[in-house]
């Protein structure tokens, strides 16, 4: 078996308001005339290492464990999974 270091990116869907994104965007860049910075938006991310066959398997272990146990909720959020062999 390989190891895969696997990460999960759990965003909200673009059309889902971000409260956090906004926050940052206004409280803290905004009020320090970083006017270049149009948009923030905030993401959680898990890291998983897994051993597995190869990476396609592995990054479905990782989706599956998600999904099994109601990591994210798939109405609100997107996901994003990167991974790289070790």
């Amino acid at each position: 078996m390989t190891y895969f270091k696997v990460s999960v990116i759990i965003e909200n869907k673009p059309e889902i308001n971000d409260p956090e994104g906004e926050t940052i965007l206004h409280d803290l860049v905004l009020k320090g005339n970083n006017s270049s910075v149009k948009k923030i938006r905030s993401a959680k991310m898990l890291k998983f290492e897994v051993d597995a066959k190869n990476k396609k398997i592995a990054e479905k272990t990782v989706i599956d464990l998600c999904n099994e146990f109601r990591i994210y909720n798939p109405l609100v959020s997107q996901v994003t999974v990167e991974s790289f062999e070790t």
